[in-house]
């Protein structure tokens, strides 16, 4: 086994997308973790590659016959090593979680994992599967909050482009429908209209988080109209794609909003590095 074949395993590159959740909670909260805010992040990526390795195991006989090039199907890793690697990751979460933000920043993290693992294991077939997501999603939101209600609402804009991408995503490989493909354009304009609407910290933070959410739309909106208009799997694809590396525009009008511009351009930059590690390592 190399490490090539985990990264594949776990979409890597994808990763870059899970920090910026806990950020927005954090940032719309104000900062309630002090200077052990960066904790939350790192809990936010440990629960999201956990979700990737548990994913590939519970989908190992589905990938078997749909998408055998995968690490599972093709040999390349063990499903026990894959559950292995999953329960390991959700645990280092925890441990993150509680070691810096005490008993309320673990509480907060449980919801993530719980979502994440029913996802995987029960949802994701289900008619409630992306909305099981979007709840795993959101949640992550919150954790950076630390439960604080100033973060429902950025919370429910990054559940909804959650929503709308993993509903689309299902015609990945046998193609979609463009009922799935409007729906999710439905979402991803919600999610643009709520960062650009909440009210900023100044006007400059209002200007930036416009600017961010009419890039966020444009870019993830642009695909799903594409894929509306022709709902084959690699039309569907390409917009997945760019769905899952498009919330990081998301979380930086969010996070911008509330005039954290150094922040909301550190989660910008994530969004380059992520489209070129994605031509090495598929991040869907």
């Amino acid at each position: 086994m190399r490490a090539r074949d985990l990264a594949e395993l776990v979409r890597l590159p994808a990763v870059l997308t899970a920090p910026g959740d806990s950020l927005v909670g954090a940032a719309a909260a104000g900062w309630p973790h002090g200077k052990r805010s960066w904790a939350m992040p790192m809990t936010s990526c440990c629960f999201y590659l956990a979700g990737m390795a548990l994913n590939d195991y519970a989908d190992r006989e589905l990938d078997a016959r749909e998408r055998p090039e995968r690490p599972i199907p093709s040999s390349r890793v063990r499903p026990r090593t894959a559950l292995a690697l999953a329960t390991g990751l959700t645990a280092a979460g925890l441990g993150i979680a509680g070691a810096a933000g005490g008993g309320t920043a673990l509480r907060a993290a449980v919801p993530v994992a719980a979502a994440a693992w029913a996802y995987d294991l029960a949802a994701k077939q289900t008619r409630a599967g992306p909305v099981v997501m979007a709840l795993a999603r959101g949640f992550d939101v919150l954790l950076g909050a630390g439960g604080h209600r100033r973060a429902v609402l950025p919370a429910c804009a990054v559940a909804a482009h959650t929503l709308g991408v993993t509903g689309l995503s299902r015609g990945e490989v046998h193609g979609g429908s463009s009922r799935a493909a409007w729906a999710a354009l439905a979402t991803t304009s919600a999610a643009a209209a709520s960062a650009a609407l909440l009210p900023g910290s100044s006007r400059r933070a209002n200007a930036a988080g416009l600017a961010c959410a009419a890039g966020y739309a444009l870019t993830v909106g642009g695909a799903q109209a594409r894929a509306a208009r022709h709902p084959d799997a690699d039309t569907v694809r390409t917009a997945t794609g760019v769905g899952v590396r498009g919330i990081i525009g998301l979380q930086a009008a969010l996070v911008a909003g509330t005039g954290a511009l150094g922040v909301a351009g550190a989660l910008l930059s994530a969004g380059p590095l992520a489209r070129l590690a994605s031509k090495v390592v598929s991040p869907t």
